[in-house]
């Protein structure tokens, strides 16, 4: 008899019961498949998915349970004591080689799921679950079954991810199961009656013309492959398989990679605790980039004589004109040397770095390393400057810590949740399905953001306020919460400093005065304001549509105010969440890749930090944070009198010639310097603009760890080895190292990529001191602060004190400041950039992928129908987007749930780079540009780019690498 060890499994009731004569105990509630699976025992079944609501139609699973007349369906009948239940009696085994006969006497000849090591075992187990089943039960079909089959049906292959193959469907509703209630995208479903029954897509539609948004759910449920992703239909028999993590968003899914032939050919969701098997269409069907054409395989040297002119990316071009291939000793000296020389000649201040948040941990800590000890400046920035670093500012300054304080899927304990600023189904659809989950069961979702998004359709309600007015319509929910006596009083007087002043400031915010201002009525801004204070859990989640003003440090001040005076954080389901982007911005801002801040966020200008890492590093350390991202392109361009001005750059698997607000003043600023080193997988607009380009390894060609959103370090291993001549980025940053006068000696596989995380353990004081490399590559994911090795981690934190001196939150008042650049009769419209599903940051890696470039293959600018109507435009016509900075041509979308007055670009196509027209002002506490918000005119027609897909046409990309 096998009982309970598990300890949570020890606190649930059991209950004992007769399986086959044997007694194993169960527990209260659980069925009677799981409790004998759990115990070893295999009862066939097929409709059934573990994690997945039961449904029992298939009757595969059947037993016999003594004293009741008919079989019951294992998979939805609980157990009770003293049951006696028979799997394998007579009755139930015929009963179980029935169904599996007849449901596989309707399958065609050829299947679409094949498994095995040969052709023999190919052939046996082509119907997938089934056939499997099958050959465990030794069924055969007999010949009259086959010969009254149903009729053949056709394939469905319009979608470009996916096929559907509906002859071998067996009605098992697990597609349906995988749609509506796990991803809850509502587009798959149940028609007709008795032999006319069959899955349907929305109306019944082709997969391809439907709402599909690709996450792949049903892929991964179906059980005889009647839905099969289009990369493996034939064979399915691959070399091996390898666990890792997703290198898109922040959300962290772990996955499996599939190699075949040295190639991933598909992609697996695993039971990863950010993701519980889900993917989305980026993680699942977006993994071909690493094997685009298009690769790096060579070093590159720019030819004597080619002058570097920002003008490229404006048109086609051979990169072959620009560039020469080299060795990596010639390409390594190049690089390096042309940086000690500028430093060398004009001091420690000339030369600046950009690492990468879609590289490892160990890359990023190496990367801020050789920056302050070898360039000898604190001149780093990543991404985060551009994303979230205004919160980042916020919640040092409030509560003592940058990262989150509960992880996104502990919505399941939200009575209400909190959305502000953000797009989940599109940036982080998985974390999106936790909302949507949790509104099943009830929780209140409160949408806040100018744009009515997917996600409104599951709200309570949406406050869609007018741009820029973030402040206006917390501060009128504050004032409401103090004014109506709903503070949580006993936590502000134990748990916050400076509520006196909160309550001062926020006298002249009431909602009837805000409401003018924000666009949301004063009775909703009230109603919502109680209903967040008297909920029993409340959270806070929100992106960069909070953090990318001129007031975004201000906008997350007023939302930590917002949990902090009812009390809405510390516990399970409340608190605050700021979704990071990338998939490994959260860690790199932890390794220390930000200007001011060395690992785990200590001040560079802190004197007792400063000290510490002189000894630790063993080196002098500049004492004056560094400049960011932004300063740096202007620092570029600065007078040669300025001791300050940039001259060289080392840019790591950044592409700010796509990402930087007024890309005109940027590509200008990059073409400027006298030296930039750029690594990469391609050949970006930044690498265009490069001396000397050096290619890197992708995510799935390395290993090493990543830090997600929810402060899980996780661990992602190498699926395959990167083409051609390419390299592992840290064996490159190891050599720039050690040519420009570090002596490192990292030993060890993979670049000593596992001492390198030690190190950086120690930098981090303890933040993650019980995260071994040892325990990572058992665990695959630990959640920080984890202090010991039996520590294991804290999902939630601040339950009892906050991470400041003084263990209080700290309240800021927060008062409206207008953006940078308001609308007027010139350029009457707001523009309002972000991501969308298919595509991801500057595009590089995703508009390289097969399927999502056929998914998204052309840039659109979102416009209401209204608008659209005054400017005398269509869907599908082009119009151009100005402003006082830039301005592109681009076909018009229509999305009415874009207000009025606003457009929506997203900055993943270089073809209508939206950040040609954003302003590059700066909040000037987070350094991060208003991409949010800047004042736009729209003409009908224009010059828009003919280019449908990245493909060859993109700037440089025209020619193949060698060795591909």
């Amino acid at each position: 008899m096998n009982a309970p060890t598990n300890p949570k499994e020890l606190e649930l009731q059991t209950v004992e019961f007769k399986l086959d004569g044997k007694t194993i105990v169960s527990y209260e509630g659980e069925t009677i498949l799981k409790a004998a699976k759990r115990h070893g025992i295999d009862i066939p079944h097929l409709c059934f998915k573990d994690g997945y609501r039961p449904d029992g139609n298939c009757r595969a699973c059947v037993v016999e349970i003594n004293g009741e007349r008919t079989l019951a369906p294992s998979c939805c009948r609980s157990a009770t004591p003293g049951m006696e239940v028979k799997a394998n009696s007579e009755r139930a085994v015929k009963s179980q080689k029935l169904v599996l006969e007849m449901l596989l006497s309707d399958m065609p000849d050829e299947g679409f799921k094949w498994v095995g090591d040969t052709k023999e075992e190919e052939q046996k187990n082509q119907h997938g679950e089934l056939s499997t089943w099958a050959a465990r039960m030794d069924v055969t079909v007999r010949p009259e079954l086959k010969a009254i089959r149903r009729a053949k049906v056709s394939s469905d292959v319009s979608h470009p991810a996916m096929a559907v193959n509906l002859d071998a469907c067996i009605q098992c509703n697990r597609c349906v199961r995988a749609c509506r209630e796990e991803q809850v995208n509502d587009v798959i479903g149940y028609a007709m009656r008795g032999a006319h029954s069959e899955i349907v897509f929305d109306l019944n539609d082709p997969m391809g013309d439907s709402t599909c948004v690709a996450c792949g759910e049903c892929v991964q449920a179906c059980p005889t492959g009647a839905l099969m992703p289009k990369g493996l239909i034939g064979s399915q028999t691959v070399d091996r398989k390898v666990d890792s993590v997703c290198p898109f968003c922040g959300v962290g899914c772990q996955i499996t990679y599939n190699v075949k032939d040295e190639k991933i050919v598909s992609v697996e969701g695993r039971d990863g605790p950010a993701n519980h098997n889900r993917l989305c269409v980026k993680g699942r069907f977006g993994m071909d980039y690493i094997h685009n054409p298009q690769r790096l395989t060579k070093p590159l040297i720019r030819k004597a004589g080619v002058p570097k002119d920002e003008s490229i990316l404006e048109g086609k071009q051979d990169w072959s004109d620009i560039f020469r291939e080299a060795s990596w000793e010639e390409a390594l000296e190049f690089a390096a040397g042309g940086l000690k020389k500028l430093k060398d000649q004009h001091g420690l201040k000339v030369l600046a770095g950009f690492g990468s948040a879609k590289g490892s941990n160990e890359e990023a800590y190496l990367f801020q390393k050789l920056v302050r000890t070898g360039f000898g400046s604190n001149n780093v920035d990543h991404c985060t400057r551009l994303c979230h670093a205004s919160s980042v500012a916020a919640l040092l300054e409030g509560v003592g810590s940058g990262a989150v304080s509960n992880q996104v899927n502990d919505v399941e304990h939200s009575s209400l949740i909190f959305l502000i600023g953000s797009n989940p189904t599109a940036n982080h659809p998985v974390a999106a399905t936790w909302f949507k989950n949790a509104a099943k069961r009830g929780a209140k979702i409160v949408l806040c953001d100018p744009r009515a998004t997917e996600i409104s359709k599951h709200a309570w309600r949406t406050m869609q306020f007018k741009p820029d007015t973030d402040v206006a319509m917390l501060n009128a929910m504050i004032y409401t919460i103090i004014e109506e006596g709903l503070v949580d009083k006993d936590f502000v007087e134990n748990r916050a400093n400076n509520f006196a002043a909160l309550k001062e400031n926020i006298k002249g915010y009431s909602p009837e005065a805000m409401a003018p201002i924000c666009g949301i009525p004063a009775e909703t801004l009230r109603e919502v304001a109680r209903e967040f204070a008297t909920t029993k859990s409340a959270m806070i989640l929100w992106g960069m549509g909070v953090s990318q003003h001129v007031h975004g440090t201000d906008n997350a001040r007023c939302l930590i105010a917002l949990v902090s005076i009812t009390g809405q954080i510390g516990k399970p389901g409340s608190g605050l969440h700021p979704l990071r982007g990338q998939n490994n911005v959260q860690g790199a801002s932890d390794a220390g890749l930000i200007p001011m801040m060395f690992p785990n966020y200590q001040r560079v200008d802190n004197p007792e930090a400063h000290a510490w890492f002189e000894k630790f590093w063993g080196t002098p350390l500049d004492k004056k944070p560094g400049y960011t991202v932004v300063e740096i392109m202007h620092k570029i361009t600065a007078p040669d009198s300025d001791p300050d001005k940039i001259r060289g750059m080392y840019v790591e698997g950044e592409n700010p010639a796509m990402s930087d607000p007024d890309l005109n003043h940027a590509r200008h600023a990059l073409a400027s310097l006298e030296h930039l080193v750029v690594q990469d997988i391609f050949m970006t607009e930044t690498a265009l603009l490069a001396d000397v380009v050096l290619p890197a390894s992708a995510w799935p060609e390395k290993v090493g760890t990543a830090s997600n959103t929810d402060r899980m370090v996780q661990m992602g291993k190498r699926a395959i080895n990167p083409p051609g001549d390419a390299k592992p980025d840290l064996w490159i940053i190891q050599e720039i190292a050690k040519r420009m006068g570090l002596n490192w000696n990292y030993q060890g596989p993979d670049a000593g990529v596992a001492a390198v995380y030690d190190e950086m353990r120690q930098a981090m004081h303890g933040a993650i001191k019980g995260i071994t490399w040892e325990r990572l590559e058992k665990e695959s994911s630990v959640t920080y602060p984890c202090l010991s090795a039996e520590d294991p981690g804290r999902p939630i934190v601040f339950d009892d004190q906050f991470a400041t001196a003084d263990g209080k939150v700290k309240l800021v008042p927060a008062d409206i400041i207008p953006a940078n650049e308001r609308p007027d009769d010139e350029y009457p419209f707001v523009l309002i950039t972000g991501r969308q599903l298919e595509h991801w940051h500057t595009g590089s890696m995703t508009r390289r992928a097969t399927v999502l470039d056929a998914i998204e293959p052309m840039a659109t600018v979102s416009m209401n129908g209204e608008d659209m109507t005054q400017l005398g435009v269509s869907a599908g016509d082009v119009i151009t987007v100005q402003s006082r900075r830039g301005e592109v041509g681009i076909h018009v979308r229509r999305d009415d749930g874009t207000p009025k007055g606003v457009i929506f670009i997203p900055f993943a196509y270089y073809e209508a780079a939206a950040n040609l027209i954003t302003n590059p002002a700066l909040d000037p506490f987070g350094k991060i540009p208003e991409f949010k918000y800047c004042a736009v005119k729209l003409a009908k027609g224009g010059q828009a780019s003919a280019l449908i897909g990245y493909g060859t046409n993109a700037p440089g990309g025209s020619k193949e690498m060698s060795n591909v």
